[in-house]
């Protein structure tokens, strides 16, 4: 019988060629069906087949790119307050951040810790950290605390530079900050500045800026805390 045409030709399906390529995710053939994660045919056409190639290369880019960033730095209970830092009060039962109408105008500091937004961790592991934040009138503040201020409120380290001891008083009648033990008093609205006693410098301010009606800080610390030697 003469042979037909097309006889004993091969099948185009049957002798597709496949090549197992490693590529996280599922492909989809060049006929519309899944193919197994992990194994993708890869097409015959010189086109398609660099077209291919060109997408797992890129990809493949990406990973490594990935991998070669640095990881973030975790965050630590005894780190200094970081911009963008909350504020939370040191006696409150959940850490919960800070309003600018949280703090009570002309009256007593509240004290506070930094927390990390990200964590959130509060930053309680070091003494050093505590803050004492005071609300004033914003026509009342004087040089750099004009800038350092949000809304009237201003922070400062709750440590005196004399002796270690907690900056907590208010002297109500001339609206400072004192000292619990020694007595030296500072001037939150003039950056903390000695109005009397034995310390000898200001107390570190904590600039802050106001977020989504939040204090956050906006720079860190702008002096050292702590005894400061004379």
């Amino acid at each position: 019988m003469p042979r037909e045409r097309g006889d004993n030709l091969p099948d185009k399906t049957s002798t597709r060629q496949s090549s197992n390529v490693g590529f996280t995710g599922a492909i989809v053939s060049d006929t519309g069906e899944d193919v197994e994660e992990g194994s993708a045919r890869v097409p015959d056409d010189g086109t398609t087949r660099r077209g291919f190639l060109t997408a797992v290369s890129a990809v493949g880019l990406e990973v490594v790119a990935d991998a070669a960033r640095p990881a973030r730095a975790a965050s630590s209970p005894n780190d200094r307050p970081k911009e963008g830092d909350f504020l939370v009060a040191v006696d409150a039962d959940q850490p919960v951040p800070l309003e600018a109408k949280d703090i009570p105008l002309n009256a007593k500091p509240t004290r506070a810790w930094p927390m990390d937004p990200d964590g959130p961790v509060v930053r309680s592991g070091s003494r050093l950290n505590r803050v004492v934040i005071v609300r004033l009138d914003p026509a009342t503040l004087t040089g750099d605390t004009v800038q350092r201020a949000a809304e009237g409120v201003v922070a400062y380290s709750a440590i005196c530079p004399h002796a270690g001891c907690e900056v907590s008083g208010w002297a109500e009648e001339r609206a400072l900050l004192e000292c619990s033990c020694h007595y030296s008093h500072y001037d939150p609205s003039a950056g903390a500045t000695v109005i009397d006693g034995p310390t000898q410098r200001p107390l570190a301010a904590l600039p802050l800026k106001i977020v989504d009606g939040k204090l956050v800080v906006a720079k860190a610390f702008t002096g050292r805390v702590g005894i400061v030697p004379t």
